[in-house]
């Protein structure tokens, strides 16, 4: 029989949040406390639990008790934590901020660099991805603050974070020499997640192909130019390599929500500083106040 496959690491975040389910004696409190979902802390709870092979916490009249496995898991989440401390402040590093954790779609990257340099990104990390990825990483609590396209599969579960949004126009782009052969099914190039082109496609009785899938907007730009297919992106961003495709047989593209999330714990001046910078480059507005 195969062996089972054995985490190597369990990320500190959900250690600290079996700790705070203990301090507060419920995973609603917890979730409060962290900035998290209730979802969320669900999610990372079950994912330890799979780890170490059983129930970490019972319910009881009086909320939350660990279980005896969730003892001895908490005994040594607390040396984790405190060895993490002493970590930090070697060299003083306990005084020094925590780190903004940003998540861009691939999409806006460009858009949102041009706007930043290096002394105002100091103490931010950048994770990006498609929006799917990012929304992910927003449920299970390792994203601060994000700016991506909805998925309205997710978007309940992450309704509580979102602080503003508004309508991106998409539309159709080629390469300048793309050619579709008469009567041949319309190839397209999408992102993983990507309903737009396909549900418009679908609903119009349009016969199409996926000839390329990446979460990577700049190489799916690439193979647009490189005249394989085309895409759909917002009309603002259309690059001067590329050509607005408005032929007959295309049907107009629904705009798609881009959202603006944050946790409303966000307690850095770094963090409300890049909020308001995010707020006013794609909403032309100042920061929303967080609850």
């Amino acid at each position: 029989m195969p062996r089972r496959y054995q985490p190597l690491n369990i990320p500190i975040e959900i250690v600290r949040t079996v700790v705070a389910i203990s301090e507060t004696g419920s995973l609603t409190k917890a979730a409060e406390k962290l900035g998290l979902s209730q979802p969320a802390v669900s999610s990372q709870i079950k994912r330890i639990q799979s780890i170490v092979g059983g129930a970490l916490f019972a319910r009881t009249a009086n909320g939350t008790t660990a279980t005896q496995l969730g003892k001895l898991v908490l005994h040594q989440a607390r040396r984790i934590l405190e060895a993490n401390d002493q970590m930090l402040r070697l060299g003083g590093a306990a005084h020094l901020p925590q780190p903004v954790r940003l998540g861009l779609s691939t999409l806006f990257v460009r858009e949102f660099l041009g706007h930043q340099t290096a002394q105002s990104l100091t103490d931010v990390v950048i994770q990006t991805d498609n929006s799917v990825g990012i929304t992910k990483g927003l449920i299970d609590g390792y994203i601060d603050i994000a700016y991506i396209l909805e998925n309205p599969e997710m978007t309940s579960e992450i309704a509580h974070l979102i602080v503003n949004d508004t309508d991106e126009e998409f539309v159709w782009v080629r390469s300048r020499d793309f050619v579709l052969s008469p009567d041949s099914p319309i190839p397209i190039l999408t992102w993983p997640g990507d309903d737009l082109m396909i549900r418009t496609l679908t609903r119009q009785g349009i016969a199409y192909k996926v000839v390329f899938n990446s979460p990577d907007y700049h190489a799916k730009l690439a193979a647009v130019e490189a005249g394989i297919g085309i895409a759909a992106i917002p009309r603002r961003l259309i690059p001067p390599s590329l050509v607005w495709a408005q032929e007959y047989y295309l049907p107009e593209l629904p705009p798609i929500k881009a959202l603006l999330c944050a946790r409303s714990n966000l307690e850095s001046s770094q963090g409300r500083k890049l909020l308001e910078d995010i707020a006013t480059l794609f909403f032309k507005a100042q920061v929303p106040t967080l609850i």
